[in-house]
């Protein structure tokens, strides 16, 4: 059997990669099991925005045939200037090129529509000297540009951080993508699919397990999927991750497994493990974890197997080998210094423990396995895992993507660094609590954490984190 090929599907961040697969990869390391990863989200944009493949995109828009506002009007009239510039700009956010900073600040040197309308005072911003985050945020104001016009006039579905993102959050039956797959592939489908079929090709996988976060990668997922069982039907195609978390738990419409063999729910480790015994021969369908197949013509919910979820600590240390991590784009949307974390920086992203520490919110849907079922680590097992990956990525950001951090583990790690003597920068998530002293936080500050945010219950949700939105389930329409 091949090597299990692990891909998040378009598009999640552009500056730092989604940690699912990593995850998965480095559990399947500890197992003995070859694995594969792909983010085939920064593919796509790092292929889609350089020289040739704007030269291909506005070639997609053919004059007098399809009707555009005056904003496109406007791009498509300094089609040269966009296709002369974007390999620049894109080494510079890339932190390849900082120079080109006092260029990019300069008048003319960014062809510029309808977003540098909305450009903010950038002296109040960034100040006199804060020259390389004003070129940042004019940089991606040039590329949120482009991004406008491909929306317009070649994909509509198209966006940074999600792709067809409506499709998928509003998608009570399966009827809308499903009719939305059998329509022509769009531009995008066809770079994305282009893409795949190379690594396809190199992988020569055994298994194809796609992770689907958020409404906006369900589409270019089932895309993927729906290519694979064209062109290579005798390879088996999973699916896992935040949305079949949440969404997909009452799953009954067949057609889904058109494009998927199988769907797993909530900890994907020991289910995945499972999936490559069965593929092997070494277990029955019947003793699978967690997992929807289609039996006889019907979905059925697989979940016989005996054999417990593997602890956190076993699991393993992310593993983001594969991942093209000098090639992820930094982004400034906007100056918020917060707001900018987001999408600025390439983070190690690692979680202190397993669901939630508090349980209690009444806007949380608490019965989901990641909420539910808490188990922290160590601060010591954490502190191993965070130097194994500052040597494996070279990075030295964290991002603990835990829903609510546990302050009495916050302070142990904070001890813990301290004592390693470790720089290190991180940031979380935190309940607001009285726990959060001044003295705990000025400990949290002098190990490296630069910022805590209010997360879950906020207003304004970031596009990254598990989907904990209780919602649709796919069951087929009357008749």
């Amino acid at each position: 059997m091949g090597p299990v090929y692990l891909i998040t599907p378009p598009f999640t961040q552009l500056n730092t990669p989604y940690p699912a697969t990593a995850y998965l990869k480095g559990f399947l390391n500890t197992r003995g099991i070859p694995a594969r990863q792909d983010d085939l989200g920064i593919e796509v944009i790092l292929r889609l925005f350089s020289r040739q493949g704007l030269t291909d995109l506005f070639d997609q828009i053919k004059p007098g045939q399809t009707p555009v506002s005056e904003n496109a009007r406007r791009i498509i009239a300094l089609r040269e200037h966009y296709i002369h510039s974007i390999d620049a700009v894109i080494a510079f956010l890339q932190g390849k090129n900082p120079t080109l900073a006092h260029r990019i600040c300069q008048d003319h040197f960014l062809p510029e529509a309808s977003r540098f309308a909305q450009l903010d005072d950038l002296e109040w911003a960034f100040g006199a000297l804060g020259i390389q985050d004003q070129a940042k945020h004019m940089a991606t104001l040039y590329l949120e540009d482009l991004s406008d016009l491909i929306q317009e006039c070649v994909d509509p579905h198209f966006g940074f951080s999600r792709y067809a993102e409506r499709l998928g959050r509003c998608a009570a039956t399966f009827d809308e993508i499903h009719e939305s797959l059998q329509a022509p592939r769009t531009y995008i489908d066809t770079l994305l699919l282009d893409l795949l079929a190379g690594r396809m090709a190199q992988v020569q996988p055994g298994l194809v397990a796609f992770s689907v976060p958020f409404p906006g990668n369900l589409y270019a997922g089932f895309r993927c999927a729906q290519w694979i069982k064209t062109y290579h039907p005798d390879i088996p195609v999973a699916m896992g991750g935040g949305f079949a978390n949440t969404e997909l738990r009452s799953l009954t419409d067949t057609r889904v497994f058109d494009f998927f063999d199988f769907i797993t729910l909530d900890d994907g480790e020991a289910p995945l493990e499972h999936l490559v015994e069965h593929l092997a021969g070494k277990r029955p369908q019947a003793l699978l974890k967690r997992t929807f197949a289609r039996v006889d013509g019907q979905v059925d919910y697989l979940n016989f197997s005996l054999d417990k979820d593997y602890k956190q600590a076993d699991c393993g240390t992310p593993d983001y080998s594969d991942l093209p991590l000098d090639r992820y784009i930094s982004v400034l949307e906007v100056a918020n210094p917060m707001h900018r974390m987001w999408s600025d920086g390439r983070w190690n992203k690692l979680t202190m423990a397993h669901g939630c520490y508090w349980g209690k919110c009444t806007f949380c849907d608490i019965s989901l396995d990641y909420i539910q079922k808490y188990e922290p680590l160590t601060a010591k097992l954490l502190c191993d895992r965070m130097e194994e990956m500052i040597a494996a990525t070279g990075e030295t950001g964290f991002h603990f993507v835990d829903e609510a951090a546990p302050p009495a583990l916050m302070r142990e790690l904070a001890l813990e660094i301290l004592r390693r003597k470790l720089t290190v920068t991180w940031w979380t998530n935190i309940r607001f609590e009285k726990s959060f002293s001044q003295d705990l936080c000025l400990l949290l500050r002098a190990s490296g954490c630069i910022a805590v945010f209010r997360w879950p219950g906020s207003r304004l949700r970031p596009p990254v984190g598990p989907h904990t939105e209780k919602g649709s389930v796919w069951r087929r329409s009357p008749g």
